[in-house]
């Protein structure tokens, strides 16, 4: 593996598992709140269980997170997980008009936390790129 793949998979992966792994252990009033959010991205989450969906978001985070942690694990397939996880995380981004500025790109203050996922789709789309060379 080439040092800047172990960068981009590192620090991204790290950071994605350690995510999931605080969301273990919430209470039910949390899972119900990020339910919420997430269900501005994708409205079919308010028909879950909030524990069921909290269970499948922490274990979601942990295991992409421990794919792009472990070496044996192609560039394309950790890529492609991240691409997609953070294209769901964005999902919530350009869903929420709270999110955006009125030209529905640029944060909002409330926005900024969430914009940062444009970066890990980078990272995601980066890795299925040079997977290819």
């Amino acid at each position: 593996m080439r040092l800047s793949n172990a960068i981009l998979r590192g620090v991204s992966g790290a950071y994605i598992l350690q995510s999931g792994l605080g969301k273990k252990d919430l209470p039910l009033e949390a899972y119900e709140g990020l339910q919420g959010m997430a269900a501005t991205g994708i409205p079919q989450l308010k028909e879950w269980d909030a524990k069921t969906f909290g269970q499948a978001l922490w274990l979601a985070e942990v295991g992409v997170g421990g794919l792009l942690l472990t070496p044996f694990v192609s560039k394309r397939l950790a890529g492609l997980a991240l691409t997609a996880f953070s294209a769901g995380m964005l999902t919530m981004y350009f869903n929420n008009n709270e999110m955006t500025q009125d030209d529905g790109i640029r944060p909002t203050q409330e926005g900024t936390p969430l914009s940062k996922d444009v970066w890990l789709a980078a990272i995601g789309l980066a890795l299925v790129v040079q997977s290819k060379g």
